[in-house]
């Protein structure tokens, strides 16, 4: 059914340029003879902040100085166009029923900018973008959908120019290409850069729907005469299957530590492939999760991650920072009592952490996190500091209690291996419990703990590896250790506990 008016719902996050690119369309419309009514409603904070833009358009001819009535918000089933500068805010347009596939043209970029319950979860968090976008072809008349972030990371612009091109290509709206343009130049601001992602929006946009694709993993090369040595006995002595994994573990832990800790995870990593079948399922697991857990965050690898000159240039990139402008980068850091004791020599560290009158005294220095400038002189040379520590690390308390843990870890995977290697597999795989540092890192401790105690107890049960599995994503869904106790409560297994 024809109908006049046009209802047009924009869903932006905070800084992508949402009320510039609602502003622009106003312009468009009123420019080219139709009445315009917009209206924001911000939402609430997740990422960096969700705001529905809803602009109503009416043509001019025959209103006759009158002005029509609009709505203020978007409505189920009543929606034109909608416009989606991320994937998941394309999926919550779907659930409030703004998308119909009798009505409304959908455009969406595919890039993610994660939730906070996504970035916050132990592990496996984040949402199935598959599932959205098959939703959006299903509900849409019409979809546009690809990785608008991308094109304007490549024009150097906002992505709200990049959507501006893409909702021009897709025809939904009766303006053409040079109409929207026009519109970027009256708003006299970085007419080039949004031009030219304009383009980039108006090309991506004419070549349909973007399928991703998994992308081969390609080692990096080795730079130096050991890393060329580990690289080769990866590759001579370790399964094709696992050595993805190995080479990346190889790199890793050269950068975490030296070749000699790189080395030692081999060593590692070889003695499980000796128990290991021809699918090679353990060896590869073990190569992911063991590499992880070596490279522990600590007070030292956290000093080195802030002050990498990558991390630097990843962030101006991020905010925009032109050459000729100044970045001061300001960190939150918490380290607490139990950090310092760690970085100290195994016996000085270890009577630190005994000592209830030396914490009564200096632990409440620690109490409250501190935001520090690490551009600055000051603090960038102190984590300097912290982060040269790193040679002295395998003579602290921190590193004897984490490589203690890990060879009762191994311990108990080659003890699995020999009776049921998908238990083995489940128990390599239940390192994702442990992460981060200082209270996180504790609780993930504990829960690793319970898992492993389960596994002791109940070895002998012919399901054991799809009660570790569950127990393991149990652990995974609760930052506390009660959903592990409701699992093995409603299973009965009470006394594992």
């Amino acid at each position: 059914m024809h109908r006049e008016r046009i209802t047009i719902a924009i869903l932006a996050l905070g800084g992508q340029g949402g009320g510039v690119f609602a502003d622009w369309l106003v312009a468009v419309a009123e420019r080219n003879g139709y009445f315009a009514q917009a209206t924001s409603v911000p939402g609430v904070a997740q990422r960096t902040g969700s705001t529905v833009y809803y602009i109503e358009l009416y043509p001019e001819e025959g209103l006759d100085g009158r002005q029509p009535v609009l709505a203020l918000m978007p409505a189920p089933s009543d929606v034109d166009v909608v416009v989606a500068a991320e994937l998941m805010e394309a999926g919550r347009a779907i659930l409030r029923g703004l998308v119909t596939a009798e009505r409304t043209a959908l455009i969406a970029s595919t890039h993610r900018i994660y939730a906070i319950a996504e970035k916050s979860a132990i592990s496996g968090g984040i949402g199935d973008s598959s599932k959205v976008m098959e939703a959006a072809a299903k509900n849409a008349k019409t979809l546009t959908a690809f990785d608008m972030d991308a094109v304007a990371d490549r024009t150097g612009s906002a992505i709200s120019a990049v959507m501006l091109g893409a909702v021009a290509q897709s025809g939904a709206l009766p303006f053409s290409r040079a109409q929207f343009e026009d519109a970027i130049r009256a708003n006299a601001i970085a007419v080039d850069a949004n031009l030219a992602a304009f383009a980039g929006g108006f090309d991506a946009a004419s070549r349909g729907i973007e399928s991703e694709t998994q992308q081969a993993f390609v080692p990096s090369e080795p730079t130096t005469e050991k890393g060329k040595q580990l690289h080769a006995r990866v590759l001579a002595e370790l399964p094709a299957a696992a050595q993805a994994f190995a080479l990346e573990g190889v790199r890793r832990l050269m950068d975490y530590q030296d070749a000699a800790y790189a080395a030692l995870y081999l060593d590692r990593l070889t003695a499980i492939k000796a128990l290991d079948a021809a699918n090679w399922e353990l060896t590869r697991e073990i190569a992911r999760t063991l590499a992880l857990w070596m490279s522990y965050e600590d007070v030292m690898r956290v000093a080195q991650q802030k002050i990498r000159a990558s991390r630097a240039e990843k962030v101006r990139t991020e905010v925009n920072v032109r050459p000729d402008q100044i970045l001061h980068i300001t960190e939150y850091m918490h380290p607490r009592w139990q950090e310092v004791c760690d970085t100290m020599p195994t016996a000085l560290g270890a009577r630190l952490e005994r000592s209830q009158l030396l914490k009564g005294i200096f632990a409440p220095w620690f109490e409250r996190g501190r935001h520090v400038r690490t551009t600055g002189v000051f603090w960038f040379v102190a984590l300097g500091i912290l982060a040269s520590r790193r040679h002295a690390r395998r003579g602290t308390l921190r590193y004897r209690q984490e490589n203690d843990r890990i060879e009762a870890w191994l311990t108990v995977l080659a003890d699995a291996a020999t009776t049921d290697r998908a238990a083995a597999v489940e128990l390599a795989r239940c390192q994702s419990l442990i992460k981060g540092y200082g209270a996180t890192h504790e609780r993930g401790l504990r829960k690793f703990d319970i898992v492993i105690e389960a596994w002791r107890k109940m070895r002998d049960l012919p399901d054991i590896a799809q009660i570790l599995g569950k127990l393991r994503m149990a652990a995974l869904k609760d930052e506390s250790v009660g959903e592990l106790d409701e699992f093995l409560s409603m299973n009965g297994k009470e006394e594992y506990r």
